[in-house]
């Protein structure tokens, strides 16, 4: 019988088995801070982390330590492709966005940011769904130049940040199969739009859906699951025409729209919510919200060459001296890796040799036996030694190098206690004392031989 499997491994490898292919196939990021960023930024990683829930190490943990080589290297096991992070200046905060493993990365400036406490905090009737963060959440582009102008020849060279934007943004998020999708899965949103050249919104909601076509008394009927009190009216056409109770007021906006009117291709959560019916949508903020500018596009993980910059500008002959620059140092660098491995290779090579000629010295020194007691003797006095007089081989071997036996100790004390005589060193009288002691004996006995008499 092999040993029993624990609950919690039962439970890993069910998950294991439970795990589609599409969940591994999903890109998934790491959101963490580099060097000191305070309480505020370190609150809006946390809320960037909810954000790309479930695809994202929420629990995710930074030492000071740590630099951008160690999440790189745990990030191939794990499968991870993105990378996010929040960097901390004297002129304001940056965030950095790069794909795994040869970039490129992309540098943004964050303009103004606010936290999902401040928003909740400001909205009226803040709403949440139950597990809308198992899912991923549905992206949306708005106003970016994915294509060049017409006018303009493009350059071979030159590259379209905004394009390139797009098509980082789009493979961060798990793509949709809008045959396949369940749409009550579809439970949040993400906005990037892009409102200057380079400035980029970036807004995160809730997605919400009501059914529409109806007046507002007869969507609490449908919707509450409290029955309303009808003891003021005769009949329930009085309740359904009258202008009182039940009225919107103006704070609340009535979504009938044809802006907000989608027909639903399949039931949704929700009372009045069937198939190949009206209903609006509804979007509630859940944060963060960021004011993001794009200023710089680079090759590789923050080391290759610089693509696209928007405050510095480099003539021909600058960049062919960086690159040239780059070139001899990525080369010194393969030739100290080609060097190191090398040294490597011969260090375990030299273990391999000590260790083998350490095992055949053991075993010469087993062959010859050079502790053997009985042949010396044997060799030097010319007969076998008595029995008595040689200890056993294994007493012999196990004990220490200072043993001394009982003999040994007697002769060594009166070695000792003669040297001292020898020296003038001062002995205790023993005589003296027992002639004491003898004499304390004898007065007791009498003291006690008069108290019987």
């Amino acid at each position: 019988m092999g040993k029993k499997l624990g609950r919690a491994k039962k439970k890993s490898k069910l998950n294991a088995k439970l795990e589609d292919a599409e969940v591994t196939k999903a890109p998934h990021t790491f959101v963490f801070p580099r060097g000191h960023v305070g309480s505020n930024v370190q609150q809006l990683v946390t809320d960037m982390r909810r954000v790309m829930e479930p695809f994202t190490a929420s629990k995710l943990k930074v030492r000071k330590k740590n630099v951008l080589k160690d999440f790189v290297s745990v990030a191939g096991p794990l499968g991870v492709s993105h990378f996010i992070s929040f960097s901390k200046t004297t002129n304001g905060v940056n965030m950095r966005i790069a794909r795994l493993p040869k970039g490129p990365a992309m540098h943004f400036k964050v303009l103004k940011y606010s936290l999902s406490k401040d928003i909740i905090s400001m909205l009226k009737r803040p709403k949440s769904a139950q597990g809308q963060y198992r899912t991923a959440p549905l992206l949306v582009l708005n106003e970016f130049k994915t294509k060049e102008s017409n006018e303009k020849i493009p350059d071979l060279d030159s590259v379209n940040p905004q394009k390139l934007c797009a098509t980082m943004l789009q493979n961060m998020f798990p793509s949709i199969n809008i045959h396949k999708v369940n749409l009550n899965h579809v439970q949040r949103c993400v906005l990037f739009n892009c409102v200057d050249n380079n400035r980029i919104e970036f807004r995160h909601y809730n997605i919400n859906v009501k059914p529409i076509g109806m007046s507002r008394r007869i969507k609490k009927i449908v919707t509450q699951q409290n029955v309303p009190n009808l003891g003021k009216f005769a009949d329930v056409s009085e309740y359904l025409t009258n202008k009182g109770d039940g009225s919107a007021s103006e704070s609340e906006v009535e979504l009938d729209d044809q802006n907000n009117e989608v027909e639903l291709p399949q039931k949704m959560v929700g009372a009045g919510n069937m198939k190949n019916h009206q209903s609006a949508i509804r979007l509630t903020e859940l944060g963060p919200r960021m004011m993001l500018e794009l200023f710089k596009v680079e090759e590789g993980m923050h080391d290759g060459e610089v693509l696209y910059h928007s405050f510095i500008e480099k003539t021909e002959e600058e960049k062919t001296i960086t690159r040239i620059a780059r070139e001899k140092k990525k080369s010194a660098k393969a030739l100290r890796k080609k060097q190191q491995d090398i040294n490597i290779k011969k260090k375990e090579e030299e273990k391999l040799e000590n260790k083998k000629r350490s095992i055949a010295g053991m075993k010469r020194k087993a062959d010859e036996d050079p502790d053997d007691d009985k042949q010396y003797y044997r060799d030097e006095v010319g007969s076998d030694p008595e029995e008595d007089l040689s200890p056993p081989k294994k007493f012999r071997k196990n004990r220490p190098s200072n043993f001394k036996s009982k003999n040994e100790k007697s002769t060594a004390n009166k070695f000792k206690s003669k040297s001292s005589l020898k020296r003038g060193m001062p002995q205790r009288n023993v005589s003296s004392k027992s002639k004491n002691s003898k004499k304390f004996v004898s007065t007791q006995r009498k003291t006690g031989a008069t108290r019987r008499k």
